[in-house]
């Protein structure tokens, strides 16, 4: 069973395996739960009392910077594995301050919709958005939280480019493409309902 990849192997490569298939586990489970909240979405919106409204302009702006902030990673992953370290603390370091603005811009969307009069209560429309966008908030800041860890490590400890270190940036870094890509997937759906 071991050389079809079940199971994992001895020392580093086992312990890489065993992290990456629990943080891949993880990512498809919070992927079926965005995938129910856009299902109920879809079979609730056709039977009436359906507010139409237009998306705050700061979930676009999110986007981007949400964007850029997986190129800073993707850039600082690369740095770290060439062993180049003044790029690899520039793009932590860019990573995490971009992450922190997603936040801060995700809060004046929601600030936007609620002067439009939307609240999360006045009607499911609203509901859902806020929902959606607020889950995938939760899900950024538990990637903060790693960037932030991350960012220790790049100022804080003296540069090394140990296999157990690139690990860790490696699985920072796919878990931070992925609420990337997820909230792509969130926008065009939103915009496209």
């Amino acid at each position: 069973m071991a050389m079809y990849g079940i199971l994992p192997k001895e020392g580093a490569e086992g312990r890489y395996f065993a992290l990456k298939f629990a943080l891949w586990a993880g990512m498809v489970s919070i992927s079926m739960m965005f995938g129910a909240f856009t299902s109920a979405y879809l079979v609730r919106k056709p039977a009436g009392n359906w507010y139409e409204f237009k998306l705050p302009t700061a979930f676009l702006f999110s986007t981007i910077v949400l964007l850029i902030s997986s190129v800073c990673l993707e850039w600082a992953y690369r740095s770290f594995k060439n062993g180049n370290e003044k790029p690899y603390k520039a793009g932590i370091f860019l990573s995490l301050v971009t992450g922190v603005i997603f936040i801060a811009l995700q809060v004046l969307g929601w600030k936007s919709m609620f002067a439009q009069g939307i609240a999360i209560n006045l009607n499911v429309s609203g509901s859902f958005l806020y929902v959606i966008s607020g889950f995938h908030a939760l899900h950024v800041l538990g990637g903060i939280a790693a960037l932030l860890v991350s960012s220790l490590f790049a100022f804080s400890m003296p540069f090394l480019n140990s296999a157990r270190r690139i690990l860790r940036l490696d699985l920072v870094r796919q878990y931070w493409h992925f609420v990337d890509v997820l909230w792509i997937y969130l926008m065009l759906f939103l915009i496209l309902q």
